[in-house]
């Protein structure tokens, strides 16, 4: 049997809750004695209200509901004895918030209790309004506490001070009436009184401009004169802590100095000698000391210049560096990094401590260290920096690796003196931490490398060498078996020597075994695999002794379950074996990358296929996108409105075709790495890619191999999806030959005129082949109708899904006064028979210096196409 009723003590209840073994039998104590509670409010029993509250707020500090309870606090509040008032306050601040409603109601109590006689309850008055105010109880009681900051307590006026601080930061309007009555606490010599009128003078000053000023005028010497007689004070053991008289009253004080000193030099001055003083005199082997060092610190780094106290400011922070507390190292790392934009020369002289803290167990102090060490580095000291970080990644942690590497590969591309040194610096990294580097990185490098032809010897055998070391690094592979692809000629003959490498012997059959290995190592995947495979095909050109071995080894991929794999295994095993009159020309060396334009687009600062070098327009082959020209949507058939132009009207061709066109020129063989996989590679069967140059110039991309890309289109047509090649294939290389195939061509189809206004006119002649009955050969006649010449012209089409279409350059990028040039076109229509051909086109040129843009819809294709 429970005994609990409502004269049950408080203290007999805390037993009976801690003695509960389960929190059910929690749950039942604290169910039986709050009906116990409610019974008793219910018969209005007085002599045990306050005892019930003081339960109440126990339990509500269990975490259970007690809002039963909140008008007992209002009544006990309004008692007349202080033991009730005492508890209803205490219940008020704990069982209510400013939110509450029912807080109106307590107002006018409050208003009684602060102009009580009895001291001890306008304290309680005091404390209560100081923590639940709201913004319409500050209005209404703000002149009884203005008036109490008088008051001849100074107990009283230190709450009421604190008070005033809720009040103004409710309604910040008020501070004007607190202004004159918070200067003068600034005279207080009881140093409570004293640190509560500073926090409240601090309080206006951020509220009020005008009451800044009048501070500034009226109290700064003041305020100085306290500090230094504070500083300068015997030992107090009222206010001592740590050997330091009262610390927190010091931080006070030079949080308002600071305030007060900010954008005013006079304000600054007047305060300079006893900063100067506190950060000199003060002790740094206690916390207390530090606390107040460090808010001397950033009150010298906010007033006016001053540059002898930003240096000793700023030393400080260095012996901080030193302090075995972690905490403390942590603000001193953070505090250098605001004050690196104020003098970045004194912060220089404390690098070797900034990077003792790099090395650092705390994960926080170690990235923080970095990204100031980060902002240390400069053309001056970027190769002693960059030298001690890579040591470091040698054994730092491997969660901090990633972060490392990150800063370290910034650094050295942001501020390399020279490109040998750039390449020196980006090996180590690759060899130590390459897992952990980013793609753009190893892009950018092999960028840097392709423009520096006398460093191409050098950067292949040092490649060459750092992989036969540590071949675990992906990245490293990946640059390293590219540069041997592209470069084994230079590996294998040492062309290129510079006098500070040791020569190095690599025959041919070793160049090949290294990216056989990288092929065959179990860490490698498919873009690994894929790159070694391009470089296999470039070694078998470069050194034609290799070629059957290069062709065993490719061939092994043939029946690869990966794609990717099995697509270029049988492609480049066709051209090895089939077309080797086209193998030279297909794997030349690639060509010079536009380092600048690289760096542009990585930085996002240019649009996919905008040139940063300031030169003309591109050159772009007809059927290709033009970057000037507004983006249309082609593919809109249902309509022949014209859409708004959308903010990637700069990558339009992309939009029409599926695939991102981003190079410099017209070459089919010129390179940009990106991330999109766009590599403008000539693929020895792609739909949609230009026809291949005229004097043999056809080199392809074989760097940009990413495993999100769509398969290339294959050189043997396979007639089944099995991993291994059927022995009936099609070769569709045999264009390429010495003796291309000819083929009858189909019946003729009568010629439409397409598209025809007042200065164009575009007609359609159509042939078929017999044997493909669902693709459809087409020469546009682009015929011009005005006395004037079309420049930059242009011919762009977008046709629905169920048809492919394949755009080969025009004969003209001019269309001559009254003339006409010719372009060809190939639409295969997947659902011959079924669906017509349907095509939305755009014509785009240029005539007396203007830009002219012409569309339409074509609907009117004989339906036996």
């Amino acid at each position: 049997m429970n005994p609990f009723f409502s004269g049950t003590r408080l203290s007999d209840m805390i037993r009976a809750i801690r003695a509960s073994k389960t929190a059910a039998e929690e749950r039942a104590v604290v169910r039986k004695e709050c009906a116990a509670i409610r019974a008793s409010i219910n018969e209005n029993d007085q002599d045990y209200r306050h005892r019930d509250l003081a339960k109440l707020m126990f339990i509500h500090m269990l975490g259970y509901p007690t809002h039963f309870g909140q008008m007992e606090c209002l009544k006990l509040i309004a008692s007349p004895g202080f033991p009730e008032k005492r508890i209803g306050y205490l219940g008020l601040m704990l069982l209510l918030d400013e939110r509450q409603e029912v807080l109106m109601l307590v107002t006018n109590s409050l208003k009684q209790d602060l102009n009580h006689t009895n001291q001890y309850i306008v304290g309680l008055a005091l404390c209560a309004l100081g923590n639940i105010c709201s913004a319409e109880m500050a209005r209404d009681l703000a002149p009884e506490v203005e008036r109490l900051l008088q008051f001849r307590d100074p107990n009283i006026r230190k709450k009421a001070a604190l008070c005033a601080i809720r009040i103004i930061r409710k309604v910040p309007d008020l501070s004007e009436n607190f202004t004159n009555r918070a200067a003068a606490l600034l005279k207080e010599k009881h140093h409570g009184v004293l640190i509560t009128g500073v926090h409240l003078c601090t309080e206006i000053c951020t509220v009020s401009p005008e009451a800044l000023e009048y501070f500034r005028k009226k109290c700064t010497e003041g305020l100085v004169k306290t500090l230094r007689d504070i500083a300068n004070s015997p030992y107090s053991p009222e206010y001592d802590v740590a050997g330091i008289t009262d610390p927190f009253l010091h931080i006070r004080l030079l949080k308002l100095l600071r305030i007060l000193g900010q954008g005013d030099a006079e304000a600054s001055d007047c305060m300079n000698d006893i900063l100067a003083q506190v950060a000199s005199k003060t002790e740094s082997n206690k916390n207390a000391g530090n606390a107040i060092l460090y808010e001397c610190v950033q009150t010298i780094m906010s007033i006016e210049e001053n540059g002898g106290l930003r240096v000793l400011a700023i030393n400080i922070l260095g012996k901080f560096l030193s302090n075995r507390d972690n905490n403390i190292r942590y603000v001193a790392l953070n505090m250098l990094m605001r004050a690196l934009t104020v003098d970045s020369q004194a912060v220089q002289r404390h690098r070797a401590t900034i990077l003792e803290c790099v090395k650092d167990s705390d994960a926080s102090i170690q990235k923080r260290a970095l990204e100031l060490i980060y902002l240390l580095v400069n053309e001056n000291n970027v190769k002693p920096l960059a030298k001690e970080l890579i040591d470091y990644l040698e054994v730092s942690e491997q969660d901090f690796k990633g972060d490392l590497t990150a800063k370290i590969c910034s650094i050295v591309e942001k501020f390399a003196p020279e490109k040998i040194w750039y390449i020196d610096q980006m090996l180590k990294v690759l060899s130590e931490a390459g897992n952990y580097v980013k793609e753009d990185v190893w892009h950018a490098l092999i960028v840097v490398i392709t423009n520096a032809p006398d460093l191409h010897g050098y950067a292949v055998r040092a490649l060459y060498r750092a992989l036969l070391r540590s071949s675990e690094q992906e990245t490293l592979v990946r640059v390293a078996i590219w540069c041997i692809g592209e470069y084994a000629d230079l590996l294998v003959n040492n062309a290129g020597m510079l006098e500070l490498e040791d020569p190095i012997t690599v025959t041919e059959s070793d160049a090949v075994d290294v990216v056989e290995t990288a092929i065959n190592h179990h860490t490698s995947d498919v873009t690994t695999k894929a790159m070694a495979l391009i470089a296999l095909l470039k070694i078998s050109s470069r050194f034609p002794s290799c070629s059957e071995r290069v062709k065993s080894i490719i061939g092994q991929n043939k029946g690869s379950f990966v794609l990717e794999l099995q697509q270029r295994s049988l492609e480049f095993s066709s051209v090895i074996q089939k077309h080797q009159n086209i193998r030279s020309s297909l794997v030349e060396r690639m060509p010079v990358l536009d380092e600048a334009t690289f760096s542009g687009r990585r930085a996002g600062s240019l649009p996919a296929n905008v040139s940063t070098s300031g030169k003309s327009p591109l050159s772009i082959p007809n059927g290709v996108a033009k970057a000037a020209a507004p983006l249309v949507d082609l593919l809109d058939l249902s309509s022949d409105d014209v859409p708004a132009p959308t903010a990637s009207s700069a990558n339009f061709l992309q939009d029409l075709l599926g695939v991102d066109l981003t190079q410099p020129s017209a070459q089919p063989g010129t390179m940009q790495p990106s991330k999109a996989g766009a590599d403008i590679l000539l693929d020895l069967l792609s739909i949609g890619s230009p026809a291949p140059v005229q004097n043999g110039s056809t080199n392809g991309d074989l760097l940009s191999i990413h495993e999100n890309n769509a398969p290339l289109a294959s050189i043997d047509t396979i007639s089944s999806t099995s991993p291994t090649a059927p022995s009936s294939m099609v070769d569709l290389l045999d264009a390429f030959g010495p003796t291309p195939p000819t083929s009858d061509k189909g019946p003729a189809y009568p010629s439409i005129v397409a598209f025809e206004s007042s200065s164009l006119k575009i007609e359609f002649n159509f042939t078929k082949q017999p044997e493909n009955p669902q693709t459809t050969d087409i020469v546009a006649t682009f015929t011009n109708l005005t006395p004037n010449v079309y420049t930059d012209f242009l011919f762009q089409a977008a046709v629905p899904k169920f048809l492919q279409l394949h755009l080969d350059p025009a004969s003209s990028n001019s269309l001559p006064a009254n003339g006409n040039i010719k372009q060809t076109m190939r639409v295969t229509n997947s659902q011959h028979g079924k669906k017509p051909i349907v095509m939305r086109m755009r014509v785009g040129y240029k005539t007396n210096g203007k830009d002219v843009l012409e569309e339409g819809q074509i609907n009117n294709f004989p339906r036996e196409l």
